[in-house]
This record gives structure tokens, C-alpha cells and sequence, in this order.
């Protein structure tokens, strides 16, 4: 196993354990999202925390091969086994097939992530692409003996895998029925769970198919379709094998879905599943918890209607550690956007340095104590509140060191690059230079300033606004930065 710096909660072990990883490549699986609907930015804080755990692995030096499944099938409303499938809940709502839904979701999906700078994953897997590897895995399931068949599909029996209820600390025999899962009475116990649903006869599904006969107890046929616990095994054990490096999931999962995953995995192979499990708190708004009967189940889009970048949603919620609670409100979005603001203030002085400037060892030296010490936030389990305020602390040093006509030179560039890896927040390429017309401008204002042609100097600064362009008179002379 290699050895390394990184420190992580592992839910299994309830303990912070140093990562280790045999070889160099981590193999990551992700829950990602049930396609029926758009996400709101609780979901998304899940998903920026994940790609902080990728960057943080990727600046150790691993490669990162990592699986993100799309529920596109098999989801019910009650997250366990009962009531509709969520696809063809969004199916009926819109008018639309699941098939479509499905298809309009995930790209929804992909496009937002993409717009909050979320590294893509090596594998985006849909549920209804691995079918075939969901019916093997209940074959193997039913010869080694796990499985049984009810009137409304095929379950896992719980109570020959005496290590169920570990992972979540449940207690069995005092699981009354209806306390977790709506109980059916033919299922031989409360926390066994469906592996492969039938289709009732009356209902009229878009999304089934054929079940094995040789899955069935008898020749009649019937068409089905996977259990929600199913697919995320299946997906990962065909791209990683028996066991997974990191298995990333909310801590809604743990009870039940990643249960259920361990339960229905080890059982079939006899090896464990995934060697470190990581949980993500909730996010609220306004103290109260998401939902849609409060309205309070903002999406990106509404967030960008009202002026805000998807980069200043990244921050607030990095401003949270993972395990945490967080809380959103449009006064820490506003917080967070200020906070991007001033950062791309000092990345655009990287632009400015004089012509002539030495590099000036004390501060180099200062500088990289300050990354070493943001790193180092990073790799106890993640802690990006306390990185994000070590990374504040740096820039205000470059921005001193600015004003005092000190230059950090080439570190400057270092630091911004450094921070767009580790956060995500698009420093570099939202800070180009200035091009030669508006340089022309700054030049004609100073002169103006120069001449003190106060009111020439006036109408330039209007004109350098009208670009997008904000000056500011200081000490040393004007700083330039993007509005």
C-alpha cells in the first residue's frame, strides 16, 4: 500500500485514517443523480465537495479513475421499494417518456457541472446501460443462496448476511416494521430489499424488460426492471472489480443504499466492497431543510438570474467542511462572491508587476510557507474552511507585498495556478490581460492625472468601466481589475 499525507473520516471505521492505495491509481465511485428533475444547490454541494477530494488526491500524485453512476431507472419515490419510479413519476409530470426525461436531466446535469468547474469523471454510467451486468449480479446472488421471489419481484435476504446492519450501526432485532421501510408482509425480514422489481400487470411502464427465466421460481414470464441498490455494485464492480479504493455518497445513503450496496456486494464476493466510505452533511437554507412545499430548493440557474457566477456558489459552499451542516443564505453568497472578487483583484496584478522588479526572496519564502500550510488544511479530511482562510491570508500577502512595491514575480502566477487546482474557481482564465486599446486608455488617464486634467481622468475612468475595467489610485500608483 502506498503511503500518503492525506487523512479521511471513513464512515465504516467511524475514525480519521491516513489513505493508502495500492498502487497509484485511486478508484473512485461517486452516487450521482437521479435524472427525473433539476438539481438544487443542495445536490450540487455534494458533488463540489467530490471534486475537492479528486483535486486533493490529484495533488498527491495519484491518478484518479472514477465512476459516476446516472439514476436513470429503478428509484422510488419512498427510496427503498415502494411507491413509483421516479422517471416515470417525472414521465407523467411533463408529458414526456422516462426515456426522455432521462435524457433532458442528465444533460441538464452535465452542462451545470461543467459551468461549476467540476472535473468530469472517467465513466458517467447509466443505470440503463448496465442491465445485462445487474441481472448477472443477481444470478450470482440467487446461487449462493441470497435471494428470494415475492409476489412483486426478487429481494435480497438480509438475514444470511449477519454483517448487515453494520456499516450503519442498526440493530435488528429492534427494527420494527415501518420504522425504516414501509414493511411488506411477504418479505422475510424488514430490511431485506428489492434486487429486481416486476411490473405490475395493470401498470404500463416505459422503462422494463425481459426477467431471466432463470432468475424466475416459475415459467411465467415477467418483465421488470432493477432495484435502485442494484445498479451502484453492479456499475463499480464492472469498472473496478471486487473492491473500490473510495465510495462518495450523503449521509442519507448510509442507512439504507450503501446498506444495502455492502450487503448485496460482499455477499457475492466474499471481499470488502469499498475500504474507505465518505458522507457529505446536508445543506440548508435559512436554517430550514430543503424542500419544495418551503420553495427554498434554489437550482444554479435561479442563483445566476439573480447575478451570481456558479464559481461564487463553489466557494460558499467550500466554505463548509463536508462532514458539517452547512447553511445557505444569500448574505453568505454575497460573502463568497466578495471574497472571489478580491481574489481576482490580486490575480490580476500578475499583469502589473514593474518592469525591471526583482524577485524578493523573503516574501517567495512567505509565500510558499502559506500554500505548504493551505495544503497541509487540505489533507486533514478536506478541512477547505480552514484552507479557504490560509488561502485569504496569501493573497492579502501578494497584495501587500503589491502596494509596497515589493514583487513576487513568478510565485504570483504559482499561487493563482495553485488555487485554481485545489478550489476549482477559474482564477487564471477569468483574469486575462487587458488588451492593447484599454492599456491605451489607463496610459492616457494617468497622464491625465499626471497634468491633474481631473475631469479628462474622470471621463477615461467611466470609459475603462464601460470595458469592464475598475481603477484604482493608490500609493503606488493605479491597479487595475475586472468589475
Amino acid at each position: 500500500m502506498k503511503s500518503t499525507s492525506l487523512h479521511l473520516y471513513n464512515t465504516q471505521s467511524r475514525s480519521l485514517k491516513e489513505f493508502t492505495c495500492d498502487g497509484n491509481t485511486v478508484r473512485l465511485y461517486t452516487c450521482g443523480p437521479t435524472v427525473y428533475d433539476y438539481l438544487h444547490i443542495g445536490n450540487w454541494a455534494a458533488y463540489i465537495f467530490w471534486d475537492t477530494l479528486v483535486r486533493v488526491l490529484e495533488g498527491e500524485g495519484h491518478q484518479v479513475e472514477r465512476v459516476l453512476n446516472i439514476t436513470d431507472v429503478g428509484h422510488l419515490v419512498s427510496d427503498d421499494d415502494e411507491g413509483e419510479d421516479k422517471l416515470e413519476k417525472g414521465a407523467r409530470r411533463e408529458g414526456k417518456t422516462a426515456w426522455e426525461v432521462a435524457e433532458f436531466y442528465t444533460e441538464d446535469f452535465l452542462e451545470n457541472a461543467k459551468k461549476l468547474g467540476l472535473i468530469m469523471p472517467d465513466h458517467i454510467a447509466r443505470a440503463t446501460d448496465y442491465i445485462e451486468e445487474q441481472l448477472q449480479l443477481v444470478r450470482r446472488l440467487k446461487a449462493k443462496g441470497y435471494t428470494y421471489q415475492i409476489t412483486d419481484g426478487i429481494y435480497f435476504d438480509s438475514t444470511k448476511f449477519p454483517r448487515y446492519g453494520d456499516f450503519a450501526r442498526l440493530n435488528i432485532e429492534e427494527l420494527k416494521a415501518g420504522a425504516r421501510v414501509e414493511f411488506d408482509p411477504e418479505k422475510r425480514s424488514v430490511s431485506d430489499f428489492a434486487l429486481w422489481k416486476f411490473t405490475p400487470k395493470e401498470v404500463d411502464r416505459d422503462m422494463e424488460w425481459d426477467t431471466p427465466s432463470d432468475l424466475l421460481d416459475s415459467e411465467t414470464s415477467q418483465r421488470g426492471f432493477p432495484g435502485w441498490h442494484l445498479e451502484c455494485s453492479a456499475i463499480a464492480m464492472k469498472h473496478f472489480g471486487d473492491t473500490l479504493d473510495i465510495h462518495t455518497g450523503g449521509i442519507d445513503h448510509i442507512p439504507v443504499h450503501h446498506t444495502n450496496e455492502i450487503a448485496q456486494s460482499e455477499a457475492v464476493t466474499g471481499k470488502q466492497f469499498s475500504r474507505f466510505w465518505l458522507h457529505n452533511n446536508h445543506m440548508k437554507v435559512d436554517g430550514s431543510k430543503i424542500s419544495k412545499s418551503l420553495g427554498n430548493g434554489f437550482m444554479l440557474s435561479d442563483l445566476e438570474a439573480k447575478g451570481f457566477n456558479p464559481f461564487d456558489f463553489r466557494l460558499l459552499v467550500l466554505q463548509s467542511h463536508y462532514q458539517s451542516e452547512s447553511n445557505f443564505t444569500f448574505e453568505s453568497l454575497e460573502a463568497a462572491k466578495n471574497r472571489r472578487h478580491h481574489w481576482k483583484n490580486v490575480a490580476c496584478l500578475r499583469w502589473q508587476i514593474k518592469p525591471g522588479s526583482e524577485e524578493n526572496t523573503v516574501l517567495t519564502d512567505t509565500v510558499l510557507s502559506e500554500v505548504t500550510d493551505l495544503s497541509s488544511a487540505l489533507l486533514d479530511n478536506l478541512n477547505t474552511p480552514k484552507a479557504l482562510q490560509i488561502a485569504d491570508k496569501l493573497l492579502s500577502t501578494i497584495e501587500n507585498s503589491f502596494a509596497s512595491d515589493v514583487t513576487s514575480g513568478s510565485i504570483h502566477v504559482t499561487v493563482m495556478e495553485t488555487l485554481d487546482k485545489l478550489f476549482g474557481v477559474d482564477l487564471v482564465a477569468s483574469t486575462p490581460d487587458i488588451n492593447e486599446k484599454t492599456k491605451q486608455l489607463l496610459n492616457s488617464r494617468q497622464a491625465a492625472r499626471d497634468t491633474k486634467d481631473w475631469e479628462l481622468s474622470d471621463k477615461l475612468r467611466s470609459n475603462l468601466l464601460a470595458l469592464g475595467v475598475e481603477v484604482k489610485d493608490t500609493a503606488s500608483g493605479s491597479v487595475w481589475s475586472y468589475l
